[in-house]
């Protein structure tokens, strides 16, 4: 596949592209990063340098790339962190452009605003623009617990209210949904879900809940979803092998004994995702 991705970039560590395009290509898929910050590190230091690119040069890295005719190759647009409505109508354009060319390529959004216990940690009405705006043009949505209750307006405390919710929210655009870090009754306090929903069905898979929770984890899991269910065409595979692979960069950063997420030394992993998980399909 041929992937344009539009996200921040960091220098040191792994958040956004520097997150995203890495796991891409040892997958074997051409990434076309276009960067919407270039920062020295991810802003969970509390502090960093580097500039935030305005949306007109965001856009013009994607006009440049328009001009080389090659529009019509790309199978996929992936972006996540999105801080400026601005720069979100620059990656809706790039997506009405890439679907122009090719109407077989899909937008996989992360819908990325916040978390449990942390609430939303992006700027007033930038939830609402992505609930409004954004996720109803996108084909891939990979949320997380928080995340889909907002977007779906509704708290889900069981599988079964969660699944009401992806479909709530299917029912508006994206017809494949990834949710990640689902904590529900029925999982305990030593596990958590990673759920897959599609026209086909929906598949769960429980993963131990590991004492550590770094940047770019979310970045890792989009990309390797798109990848996946679009290479394979299952939802079921996608979540068995994204969850493999990603719990196997988190082994690898806790035995690192490093906050920085460890693509290169789990990059096996990556590459070739180990049947680490079986998903089980719920209906």
């Amino acid at each position: 596949m041929q992937i344009l991705s539009i996200q921040s970039s960091v220098a040191y560590g792994h958040v956004g592209n520097s997150a995203a395009v890495f796991p891409l290509q040892r997958l074997g898929h051409e990434v076309w990063p276009v960067n919407t910050v270039h920062f020295s590190n991810h802003t969970g230091y509390g502090a960093w340098r580097g500039p935030l690119l305005a949306p007109d040069d965001v856009r013009e890295v994607i006009a440049g790339i328009a001009e080389r005719g090659v529009l019509g190759e790309c199978d996929a647009v992936l972006s996540g962190y999105q801080g400026d409505p601005a720069v979100g109508a620059v990656i809706l354009d790039a997506v009405a452009q890439v679907k122009a060319a090719n109407p077989e390529a899909v937008y996989c959004c992360d819908p990325v605003m916040g978390d449990v216990g942390r609430g939303m940690f992006v700027a007033p009405g930038i939830p609402e623009y992505m609930r409004d705006t954004v996720v109803p043009r996108a084909d891939v949505l990979t949320p997380n617990h928080f995340e889909l209750d907002f977007l779906a307006g509704r708290t889900t405390t069981t599988l079964d209210e969660l699944l009401v919710a992806v479909d709530e929210v299917r029912d508006r655009g994206p017809r494949d949904v990834l949710v990640t870090s689902v904590i529900h009754a029925g999982v305990g306090d030593r596990s958590l879900d990673v759920v897959a929903v599609s026209d086909a069905g929906a598949w769960v898979v429980t993963t131990p809940l590991l004492p550590i929770s770094p940047n770019g984890c979310g970045d890792m899991t989009a990309a390797l979803y798109l990848a996946h269910l679009r290479t394979t065409g299952s939802p079921a595979t996608a979540l068995e092998r994204t969850t493999a692979s990603v719990f196997a960069v988190l082994r690898a950063t806790i035995e690192a004994g490093t906050r920085e997420i460890q693509l290169v030394a789990a990059q096996d992993a990556i590459a070739d995702p180990p049947r680490t998980f079986e998903a089980r399909q719920l209906r």
